[in-house]
């Protein structure tokens, strides 16, 4: 089976389900029946997610000496499936860096990650710098194997042959609840060889993150705002991170990271510009993990708590 390994539970979370529930103990991830949200009027949105991939589609072999027998997109595939036979509003998303670091990119150049990504129905991914390993055209020759958006406010591609095959955000509707995604890259030059990125031309992702943040939560009245990162957990040097963003932006209300194949046992809850939370999630990188935030809505008033989970992809039965 599947565990999960943290749980983040702070009292005006229990206080809130407990009332909407009328429970008198904290309830868990997996304990509010769809009777009960549904009488209650909740809405409950599981956001799954990965990032840092990599290629990985196999397991870690049993004998690796950090990963032995963890990972693999048969079981993480599995995990998915079973998480949705549970819930009934899922997203699935990813943070980029779905290519290189296995023989099967070298072999088939991204075309087997995305299929299999698409057999797992994923709703959207953002761009990460080993993405453009096989150059624009690579990119472009497999993304047609991709049965979801690539989101992306970062790159502009006009001068490109990737022009027009982004879209910078995408809205999803569950049970009357509005979630706006977009997503986030980081600047390449220095990090990827300039012939792989051509005329590209990076975008300030301050910028970017304030403009459509603001558009998809009072424009377009979204309920929730999630960021599909590339920039990095955090960084010791001045360099424009995920925390940076959660403390300085405003109207993001969970950032999905990727880059410095960070393992946060449970996403960190950040004060932002409005004094208000930002949820700031990663889940190392390979497959081992997959992310997962409830996130709980009081259908009347929108009023909103949440509870994380990082989940391990451990070695069990298929089928």
């Amino acid at each position: 089976m599947y565990s999960y390994t943290s749980f983040n539970h702070d009292t005006s979370r229990r206080n809130f389900i407990q009332k909407a529930f009328g429970a008198t103990a904290a309830i868990g991830l997996s304990g509010i029946s769809t009777a009960a949200l549904a009488k209650k009027e909740i809405v409950k949105i599981t956001v799954l997610s990965t990032n840092d991939v990599h290629s990985h589609i196999d397991p870690f072999p049993e004998n690796d000496p950090k990963f032995a027998g963890l990972g693999g997109a048969a079981r993480r595939a599995k995990i998915i499936q079973d998480i949705r036979n549970q819930e009934q509003n899922v997203l699935l998303l990813d943070a980029g860096d779905v290519f290189q670091g296995t023989p099967y990119f070298n072999k088939y150049g991204g075309e087997l990650e995305l299929k299999l990504m698409s057999m797992m129905a994923y709703d959207a991914t953002t761009i990460g710098n080993h993405d453009f390993d096989n150059g624009l055209d690579g990119l472009l020759k497999v993304m047609p194997n991709a049965n979801f958006p690539y989101l992306n406010t970062s790159y502009n591609f006009d001068d490109t042959v990737l022009a027009g095959k982004t879209i910078p955000y995408k809205i999803f509707v569950k049970d009357g609840i509005k979630i706006g995604v977009f997503g986030l890259g980081i600047a390449l030059d220095g990090l990827v060889d300039k012939r792989m990125y051509g005329n590209t031309k990076y975008n300030d992702p301050m910028q970017k993150a304030a403009e459509y943040t603001h558009k998809l939560k009072h424009e377009l009245k979204c309920d929730l705002v999630i960021c599909l990162s590339h920039l990095g957990y955090k960084y010791e040097e001045k360099k424009f991170s995920d925390m940076e963003l959660a403390k300085h932006s405003k109207d993001i209300d969970l950032i999905i990271g990727g880059h410095t194949h960070t393992f946060l046992e449970k996403p960190l809850e950040i004060r932002n510009r409005d004094n208000k939370t930002c949820l700031v999630s990663q889940v190392g990188w390979a497959g081992l993990r997959l992310g997962r935030v409830d996130f709980y809505f009081e259908k009347n008033t929108k009023h909103r708590v949440n509870e994380s989970a990082s989940i391990k992809v451990l070695n069990y039965a298929i089928g």
